[in-house]
C-alpha cells in the first residue's frame, strides 16, 4: 500500500515538474540565472570598479586656487597629480564661511573644485569647495586632500630635522615588531567563513524563497484557472497525495535552483581565493551537514507556506499579489540577522521562525558547532516546517477547490 502512495506520489510529481519545465524561459530562470549569478556578481563587479577607478585615475580635473602666498613645492604637487591649476587672489572675506559666486561656478561645472589656501606666520589653513553629486569634484577633492596631507607630512619632517631631532624616532615612537608572530589566531578559513556568513545566509533565504514562487502559483491557482485541478482531484489519489507530489515538484525545482546558485557562488569563491581576494572557509563535515539540514527544514517550511497561499487564491493574479509582497517576511528578518552578534548571543533567538536558521547558517559557515543552538533551531526548525505542512493540507482539504473559475 505505501509503495501505491508513493508510486502516486511519485507520478504527480513527474508530470508537475515535466510541464512546468516545458517553457524555455523557465529552463532560463531555474538553471541559468543561478548559474550564473555569482560568477557575474562577484567576477565582473571587481572588474567593472576597476574600470572606473582607472577612469576617474586618467581625469584632468580643473581646480581654481585662490591665495596670496601660494608655496611653490605644492603646486607642483598637485599639478603632478593631475590638475590644472588655475591661480587667483584670495578674496577679502572670511575664507570659506562666505564663499560668494565660487558656489555657481562649482555648480555649473565651470571648475571642479576650488581650493582657498591662506598663511598665517608659519601655519595655514585651508578650504575646499566641491559638489559631493558629481563624480569629478568629487575626484578632485580627494587628490587635493590627499595631495595636502602629503605635503604637510614633508613640511613635518622637514621642520622636525630642522629643529635637530629624529624624524622616525619623534613621528613614530610606538612600532609594530615585525619579528612578533601573527596578531590574528583566527586561520585564513576561519576569515573566509566569517565573511560568508555575512551575505550567503541572506541569499539563500532570499533565493529559496523567490524560485519557489512561480512553481507554487502554477501547480495550484493556475491549475484553477485552467480548469485542470479538477482533472486531478478525479485520480485515485488523496489530497495529501496531491499536496505531497506538488510539494515534491516545488522542492525539486526550487533545489535544483538552490545547488545550482551555491554552485556557482562556490565558483567564484574559488575564482576570488586564486586572486587573494577571499579565502576558502574551513567547515568540518559535521558542520557541512547540518548547513544541509538547516537548509532542507528551510525549504520545507517555504514550500509548504507558499503552496497553501497559492491554493487559496482564485487565479494567478490573486496568487501573485499575495505571495510577492509576502517575501518581506523573509526580507526584513534576513537583514535583521546579518546584524547581529554571534558572541555571547541568547538561545532564543534559534527559536524565531526564519531567524533561527538563518542564524545557524551563520555559525555553521564559521564552523562553530554550539550543541544548545543546534538543538534549539533543530526542533523549532522542524515544528514550523511541521506546521507549515498542515496548514498547506488544510488549504488542499477545503472543497471549494473543486470549482475552477475557467
Amino acid at each position: 500500500m505505501n509503495e501505491k502512495r508513493f508510486h502516486r506520489v511519485k507520478s504527480i510529481a513527474q508530470k508537475e515538474i515535466i510541464e512546468f519545465a516545458r517553457d524555455w524561459r523557465t529552463i532560463m530562470a531555474i538553471i541559468v540565472i543561478p548559474l550564473l549569478m555569482f560568477p557575474l556578481l562577484f567576477i565582473l563587479f571587481p572588474i567593472l570598479l576597476e574600470s572606473e577607478a582607472a577612469e576617474l585615475d586618467a581625469l584632468e580635473l580643473d581646480i581654481t586656487v585662490q591665495s596670496n602666498d601660494f608655496p611653490v613645492e605644492l603646486a607642483q604637487n598637485l599639478t603632478n597629480n593631475g590638475m590644472n591649476l588655475t591661480f587667483e587672489s584670495l578674496p577679502d572675506m572670511e575664507f570659506l564661511s562666505d564663499p560668494g559666486s565660487e558656489i555657481e561656478r562649482v555648480r555649473n561645472g565651470s571648475l571642479d573644485a576650488l581650493l582657498r589656501f591662506d598663511s598665517n606666520n608659519e601655519t595655514w589653513s585651508y578650504g575646499i569647495l566641491h559638489l559631493s553629486t558629481s563624480e569629478r569634484s568629487n575626484e578632485a577633492r580627494y587628490r587635493l586632500l590627499t595631495t595636502l596631507s602629503e605635503w604637510e607630512d614633508a613640511e613635518v619632517r622637514e621642520r622636525i630635522a630642522a629643529g635637530g631631532l629624529d624624524v622616525n624616532s619623534t613621528l613614530d615612537p610606538l612600532r609594530w615588531d615585525g619579528d612578533v608572530a601573527q596578531g590574528d589566531v583566527a586561520t585564513s578559513g576561519e576569515q573566509a567563513g566569517m565573511v560568508l556568513s555575512l551575505f550567503i545566509p541572506l541569499v539563500l533565504a532570499i533565493w529559496t524563497y523567490s524560485s519557489a514562487i512561480q512553481p507554487s502559483i502554477d501547480m495550484t491557482a493556475g491549475e484553477r484557472e485552467r480548469g485542470t485541478l479538477e482533472a486531478l482531484l478525479c485520480l485515485p489519489c488523496t489530497r495529501m497525495e496531491l499536496l505531497l507530489g506538488k510539494w515534491l515538484a516545488v522542492a525539486a525545482i526550487t533545489g535544483t535552483g538552490v545547488v545550482l546558485q551555491i554552485c556557482g557562488l562556490l565558483f567564484a569563491i574559488g575564482y576570488l581565493a586564486s586572486s587573494s581576494f577571499i579565502g576558502i572557509p574551513s567547515l568540518s563535515a559535521l558542520s557541512i551537514g547540518l548547513i544541509i539540514v538547516s537548509i532542507l527544514l528551510f525549504a520545507v517550511m517555504v514550500v509548504a507556506f507558499e503552496l497553501a497561499l497559492a491554493m487559496r487564491s482564485h487565479s494567478v493574479k490573486e496568487a501573485g499579489s499575495i505571495l510577492a509582497p509576502a517575501l518581506m517576511l523573509i526580507l526584513f528578518p534576513a537583514l535583521f540577522t546579518q546584524v547581529i552578534n554571534l558572541d555571547g548571543i541568547e538561545g532564543y533567538w534559534f527559536a524565531i521562525p526564519v531567524v533561527n536558521v538563518l542564524l545557524a547558517l551563520r555559525e555553521l559557515l564559521m564552523d562553530r558547532v554550539i550543541v544548545e543552538h543546534v538543538l534549539i533551531w533543530l526542533l523549532s526548525s522542524m515544528v514550523y516546517a511541521s506546521l507549515a505542512a498542515y496548514y498547506a493540507s488544510k488549504q488542499f482539504s477545503r472543497e471549494d477547490i473543486v470549482t475552477s473559475l475557467s
